[in-house]
């Protein structure tokens, strides 16, 4: 916490250095002493399995990380802290998300899964949960915290955060005990675009804090998509804003695993959608929903079913995942 609140010559002198005792030199030169309770909570947090904090000096510490313009001294973790050596995309978007835009995320997370990718993201509510929660299935996510690591925000998230500890990674540069402060969020997006060799926004607004992150990806050099969406609703502006200014519209993962040499692992997930896609084709129910609403009597008339078989079979689709009810009726959720 003392580091980070040096000036931007102090920091990078330090920087140079090239171990802890070194630095302690410096810190006693230069800097006020760090608060001795934030101290306590580092040595404490380090006592229990599967958990401890990662210097700037570790090995362990990400090499993508080290190369942006303001990294972290300290990362505190709880969990697989092995996934910080893997091939990581970052999956932001909207905390109100749309049913479309948690479909999207869902899709995108759970085919770069497959093909050995780790989804990293923030945790927020929205985009940000739906792309760790299948993730975290497979044990290939990383969640990004802008409080202390021993924190849970926001509270509606505790399961699924206690999950990802078990399953991927949790990360923080906060110390225990820190809560919650408007200005960590910023300071966490530029962690998780670090971490990452590419970053996705899944619905976002013109000002949003996962525009931010794709900023910051931008300016470290770092493959940046964007997935587009109308251009009547403002959740989708900002995915907008990125493509105009150099980002990749994502129509499919297969955009984003094009970044990455994975031929193999590409295979896998077409054959995976393909096999869905020919189970599906011959259900006319299902082919006659869209991502607009259809209530059940366009349904009747689209599909030529009766009444009572829609009724019947649609409760199946639901069950199965593949169709959501929202208001004016039900839209399709399976992929593409």
């Amino acid at each position: 916490m003392g580091m980070t609140r040096a000036s931007n010559k102090v920091q990078k002198a330090a920087r140079e250095c090239d171990s802890w005792q070194v630095l302690l030199e410096r810190w006693g030169q230069s800097l006020k002493p760090v608060e001795p309770r934030w101290l306590k909570a580092a040595e404490n947090w380090c006592h229990s399995d599967y958990q401890g904090v990662i210097s700037y000096f570790c090995s362990d510490y990400p090499a993508s990380l080290k190369a942006i313009a303001n990294p972290p001294w300290l990362l505190y973790y709880r969990g697989r802290k092995e996934l910080l050596q893997g091939v990581g995309v970052a999956i932001v978007g909207s905390r109100k998300a749309t049913h479309s835009g948690l479909q999207v995320a869902d899709w995108l997370s759970e085919s770069l899964v497959a093909a050995g990718i780790v989804v990293i993201s923030g945790l927020a509510m929205g985009i940000d949960a739906q792309a760790h929660k299948t993730a975290a299935d497979k044990g290939k996510t990383i969640a990004v915290l802008g409080t202390g690591i021993d924190q849970y925000y926001p509270r509606r998230n505790k399961a699924l955060q206690d999950f990802i500890a078990h399953q991927g990674l949790l990360i923080s540069e906060f110390p225990p005990g820190q809560t919650a402060r408007i200005d960590h969020f910023p300071r966490r997006n530029r962690i998780i675009s670090g971490i990452s060799q590419a970053v996705v926004v899944v619905e976002a607004a013109r000002k949003s804090g996962s525009l931010s992150t794709a900023v910051h990806a931008l300016n470290e050099g770092r493959e940046v998509g964007a997935v587009p969406g109308s251009i009547l609703l403002p959740e989708h502006q900002g995915c907008h804003w990125l493509i105009q200014q150099g980002a990749k519209l994502i129509n499919t993962p297969q955009d984003i695993l094009e970044w990455f040499s994975l031929e193999d692992a590409e295979s896998v997930v077409s054959e995976g959608v393909q096999c869905r896609d020919e189970s599906l084709a011959n259900n006319r129910l299902f082919a006659s929903l869209s991502s607009e609403p259809r209530t059940i009597d366009d349904m009747v008339q689209l599909s030529g079913l009766e009444v009572a078989e829609v009724m019947e079979k649609i409760v199946l689709l639901e069950l199965e995942g593949l169709v959501a009810a929202v208001p004016g009726g039900y839209i399709k959720v399976g992929r593409r």
